[in-house]
């Protein structure tokens, strides 16, 4: 399993199929939100349901490590106090912003204005690592793509808006998942990505549970059937993305492996426009689109680039050793 999360074909595959799957969460969420009766305004119930998807995701990951190789469940002293701030960050903080925002904007919208956290990953990498630098192509990304945020939220509202506990929470949920890639990136050097990922959905659940149940009002949250599958399903797509997630980024760059999520507004716009009643592609969603499509292409053709650059330096380098000899 190792060699294919290192090989650039699997890092790549990988990473659509998680994107894919987190895309599928905006439909998933906004559809949860109605079968479960809860109000758009109750941040409580939201945090409980947060807190219940990842507590059981975080556990399936941590039984199946158990039985693959159980001694990777251990971690140190220093360890485990970075999978507490981390899953105060990643699960606990990042998840709040991200299900009380999307209940006020749509699944599109929302979709879009998370893959913000692409950019902030690209601009905090910079500062990070120094072959992972912001060069000319990604700047042209970065603006490529922040104009497709713009135009997409312009366009669902049909006038300039913002509202902090809507737009304003899926970009702050963007930058902790942003902070939280590099942390995962630079900080988990010595842990394995499944143990990461089940001791951070685990902890920042716990987290959340710990400050919702006490708070939660009486049928604040209704199950009905669907809406145990939609959980259940939830607690799948968590699962496999983030274990998945961080076993590539720890092989591969992490701006340049953040890139592939912006396939992740590109799915979840389309499975909101099939799922969600009233939701559409329109103009200024094919605009949005289009405009982060460009994006991506030009910040990985500055990596493709460099590869044939620096594949041409070597065969000219190799060349003139051999007319020297």
């Amino acid at each position: 399993m190792r060699n294919i999360f290192k090989e650039k074909w699997g890092a790549i595959l990988i990473a659509i199929f998680c994107s894919v799957l987190w895309g599928s969460a905006f439909p998933v969420l906004k559809i949860s939100y109605e079968e479960l009766d809860m109000a758009p305004d109750d941040v409580v119930a939201k945090i409980v349901f947060a807190g219940m998807r990842f507590l059981l995701a975080g556990v399936v990951i941590l039984f199946c490590l158990f039985f693959y190789n159980k001694r990777k469940l251990f971690v140190t002293k220093k360890q485990f106090l970075f999978l507490v701030l981390f899953g105060a960050v990643q699960t606990g903080l990042q998840y709040f912003f991200f299900y009380n925002g999307l209940a006020k904007v749509s699944g599109m919208q929302g979709s879009i204005l998370q893959s913000s956290g692409i950019f902030f990953v690209i601009l905090l990498a910079h500062f990070f690592y120094q072959n992972d630098r912001i060069t000319l192509n990604k700047i042209f990304g970065l603006i490529a793509g922040f104009a497709g945020i713009i135009f997409a939220n312009w366009g669902q509202e049909l006038q300039l808006s913002f509202h902090v506990t809507g737009e304003g929470y899926m970009i702050l949920a963007a930058l902790t998942s942003a902070i939280g890639t590099i942390m995962a990136k630079e900080l988990a050097v010595d842990i394995h990505p499944f143990a990461l990922t089940g001791w951070q959905l685990t902890i920042g659940a716990a987290l959340m549970l710990i400050i919702g149940l006490p708070n939660l009002q009486e049928e604040a949250i209704v199950f009905t059937p669907l809406g145990w599958g939609l959980l259940i399903y939830s607690v799948f797509l968590s699962a496999a993305a983030f274990g998945l997630w961080y076993s590539i980024l720890k092989f591969n760059k992490a701006g340049e492996i953040s890139m592939f999520k912006f396939i992740t507004p590109v799915s979840g716009t389309m499975l909101s426009a099939i799922f969600i009643p009233g939701e559409n592609v329109n103009v200024y969603i094919i605009g949005a689109l289009t405009l982060i499509t460009l994006g991506i292409i030009a910040v990985n053709y500055k990596v493709e680039r460099n590869k044939d650059i620096n594949k041409g330096h070597l065969n000219s380098s190799l060349k003139g050793r051999r007319n020297s000899l």
